[in-house]
This record gives structure tokens, C-alpha cells and sequence, in this order.
């Protein structure tokens, strides 16, 4: 598979950094969201450099699979790095790059990124008490809804956090996966504990787990 050149820009209205292939067809389409770090890569903390940058086992199954099915796989990331000053677009680009091509050589892609740099503790200008767009609020996903044509109440997330759950939630997807990977160990008992209504809640292991939801 060849990678798609990743040309995204930051939306200032929306305040999320934006990168998506052109959309195969435009019929409402459930789709995949994934958290990036801790569900598709490893989480070092912080990753700024591509030589840093490890896939977690299966993550590109899930995705490939996702793709021979015509699902559109979305990530979706905070990006509070960026917004404390640790590192700017330029390394989060040269990271989300190297993961293209990473996936591509296992015949799998993702459709579209989003990401919110916006944080509490932040500095100018992506200081924000509780930006939309920052999980566990939907603003990635209701503009992912927007710019791909989805349907999100036949969707699902992935995540490692009760957060990506949560932004879920607020976005009216079907349901979620939570995963011990990444910062998944320590975060599940919350998510045990949280009693949403209608979103379906499940429990697995890693993002290989996710293969039941798209078949």
C-alpha cells in the first residue's frame, strides 16, 4: 500500500489540527475512532521523535481489517505535548508521517487525523480550561461526523483512557473498547465504575480486541 501524504493544517474555528484523505463515498458510514498513543502506538510519554515511535501488536490487523471493510478509521489525539510547549507541529508531523508508512507496509491506513492541543495547564495560546475539542469532550469527533460524512451512533472508540470513552459518549457513538495498554491498567477501574446510558461499554486487551466490532 502506498502512504497517503500527510498535508494537514490547524483549523483556528475549530482548534483542532486536521488531516484527511478524500472520502470514498459521501453515505452516512459507522466508522473506527482510535486514541493514538497508549491504542496504536506505544505511550513513552510526550512522543516528539519518529525514532522513538513503536506500533502495538495488532494495531495494524485492526486497521487493514477495518479498511478491506470500508470502515473509516479515525484518530483522534490530545495533544497536550504541544500545548505545554514540549514540542510543536513540525514533530507531530514527522511522527504521524513515519506511523503512515509504518502502517503501510502492513497494507493498512487511517482515514483521517484529528488532534487538539489545547490543555488546562498550557501556554499561550493553547491554554484552555475545557476546550471542545479536547477528549473527553467530542469536538474531534463531531468534526470528524461533519468533514467524513459519518454516522456515530453506529460508531466506536477505542481507547486506553476513561476519557476517550467519554468523548464517545458525548459524541453519541454506539460504544466504546477500553484496552490496558498504554495508561489502561491503571484507568480501568474507572471505567468499571462509570454507568453510562445508552453507550455500550466493552473490555479488552489491546486494540486487537476491536476486530469484533467492525465484523
Amino acid at each position: 500500500m502506498t502512504a497517503t501524504p500527510m498535508r494537514g493544517s490547524f483549523d483556528e474555528a475549530l482548534g483542532i489540527w486536521i488531516w484527511a484523505a478524500p472520502p470514498q463515498e459521501r453515505a452516512p458510514r459507522l466508522a473506527l475512532f482510535l486514541d493514538r498513543d497508549g491504542v496504536i502506538i506505544e505511550d513513552p510519554g510526550y512522543l516528539c521523535r519518529a525514532t522513538d515511535l513503536r506500533l502495538i501488536e495488532g494495531a495494524a490487523g485492526v486497521i487493514a481489517e477495518a479498511n478491506r471493510r470500508g470502515i473509516p478509521v479515525v484518530e483522534v489525539t490530545n495533544q497536550a505535548g504541544i500545548g505545554r510547549g514540549y514540542y510543536g507541529w513540525d514533530d507531530f508531523v514527522a511522527v504521524e508521517e513515519a506511523l503512515t508508512q509504518l502502517l503501510a507496509r502492513e497494507s493498512a491506513s487511517v482515514d483521517a487525523v484529528f488532534a487538539c492541543p489545547y490543555h488546562r495547564e498550557g501556554i499561550a495560546p493553547w491554554v484552555h480550561p475545557e476546550h471542545p475539542a479536547r477528549k473527553p469532550r467530542p469536538g474531534m469527533l463531531l468534526a470528524a461526523e461533519r468533514l467524513l460524512g459519518l454516522d456515530l451512533g453506529r460508531s466506536w472508540i477505542v481507547g486506553d483512557r476513561l476519557g476517550d470513552l467519554q468523548a464517545g459518549y458525548h459524541a453519541g457513538l454506539r460504544g466504546g473498547l477500553h484496552v490496558l495498554t498504554g495508561a489502561g491498567v491503571r484507568s480501568r477501574a474507572a471505567v468499571n465504575e462509570w454507568k453510562p446510558e445508552n453507550f455500550e461499554v466493552r473490555l479488552g486487551d489491546s486494540i486487537r480486541d476491536a476486530v469484533g466490532l467492525i465484523r
